[in-house]
């Protein structure tokens, strides 16, 4: 007999957010913003700094932090006859100048041509599902990313209820990215500054980096009633060789592995102890047994989401539920421009 699925209802993800608590801006400095430590062990909370992050993690750990860069995804043109389109990158495929796209506006059909300026297009091959369309991006000059930084916009998140700033375009961004293609940023890592690393060092945590492409999936919230059902969006990974050596030699000293961020997170626990290139869809739910990670920096999460999922599976969804409660109650900022928690 076929056993009866476990249903977990997704209102037990769920909590109130007074609406002055989401952060809008970053706070300056980025080290700023405030720390909240849990110990999963003692099942304490503790408040602080993100500049004292040194002082909880120990010689022999390796931090782990994801160097995508995000790119101005947002490109805004119009058709033919002039109505207005916008077009958002999601993620960059195989084929040169293709990508996945969410195109808004009425009747989007293939062949359709969307001209974003004098000296870039937007050419829709295909309807992948609803508005997300597979588009071509075409420059007589052949030099297409340069176009999408001369006339794309940061993609921040819809919930910041506002235009891109001249202040996004350096804080929307980790002072360490590297690899373009992310259409949101791996916000855990917003929060570090060179004085941040230098004391890490110093103390002697080792330092990796992975890459994950962030999608904008990353906001897609849950809408089915069982949070087992619930599906994430593919995104690209690299995990280097090198970084798999060193997260073995870090197990081996009894070193921690701090993963920053959920993107890390589900970087490392796809690839495991193995190189890892490809794309990934892991969704960490209830059940999922964590192999790779023993500790996260990572922000404060919107409600019904797989990220707060994530978190809840690492920390025990109570103690979670407990730490949001008392931000909430202490003014944390919350969401991507937000404050920080640290989990051991």
């Amino acid at each position: 007999m076929e056993r009866e699925k476990e249903f977990i209802p997704v209102s037990l993800y769920d909590y109130e957010l007074p609406e002055r608590l989401i952060a809008k801006y970053p706070v300056t400095p980025r080290d700023h913003s405030r720390l909240m430590v849990l110990d999963r062990k003692s099942q304490t909370i503790t408040h602080d700094r993100f500049y004292n992050l040194p002082k909880y993690l120990k010689k022999g750990d390796l931090l782990v932090l994801n160097d995508t860069k995000v790119i101005p995804a947002r490109l805004l043109g119009h058709k033919p006859t002039g109505g207005r389109v916008e077009v958002l990158l999601n993620r960059k495929l195989p084929e040169k100048n293709r990508w996945h796209a969410l195109v808004g506006g009425k009747k989007i059909k293939p062949g359709l041509e969307i001209e974003i300026a004098s000296d870039l297009k937007a050419v829709i091959v295909k309807q992948v599902e609803g508005p997300l369309f597979e588009v071509e991006l075409l420059s007589p000059d052949g030099d297409v990313m340069e176009k999408i930084y001369r006339y794309g916009k940061i993609p921040i998140p819809p919930y910041l209820e506002r235009d891109e700033e001249p202040i996004d375009r350096e804080r929307y961004q980790t002072v360490f990215a590297r690899k373009e293609g992310s259409v949101a940023a791996p916000t855990a890592s917003l929060h570090f500054t060179e004085r941040v690393f230098e004391e890490l060092r110093k103390k002697g945590v080792d330092i990796a980096y992975i890459t994950l492409h962030v999608g904008l999936g990353t906001f897609k919230p849950i809408k089915v009633e069982n949070v087992l059902d619930h599906k994430v969006d593919p995104e690209y990974v690299e995990v280097s060789k090198e970084v798999v050596e060193r997260i073995k030699e870090t197990k081996e000293r009894g070193g921690r592995v701090v993963a920053v961020g959920t993107t890390v997170v589900r970087a490392l626990e796809t690839a495991g102890y193995k190189p890892f290139k490809g794309f990934t869809d892991l969704y960490i739910k209830p059940g999922h047994r964590f192999a790779v990670v023993d500790a996260m920096i990572t922000n404060f999460h919107l409600p019904k989401s797989s990220l707060l999922v994530l978190v809840s599976t690492f920390a025990g969804r109570e103690f979670i539920l407990r730490a949001y409660k008392e931000a909430v109650d202490k003014g944390y900022r919350f969401y991507s421009y937000g404050d920080a928690m640290l989990i051991l």
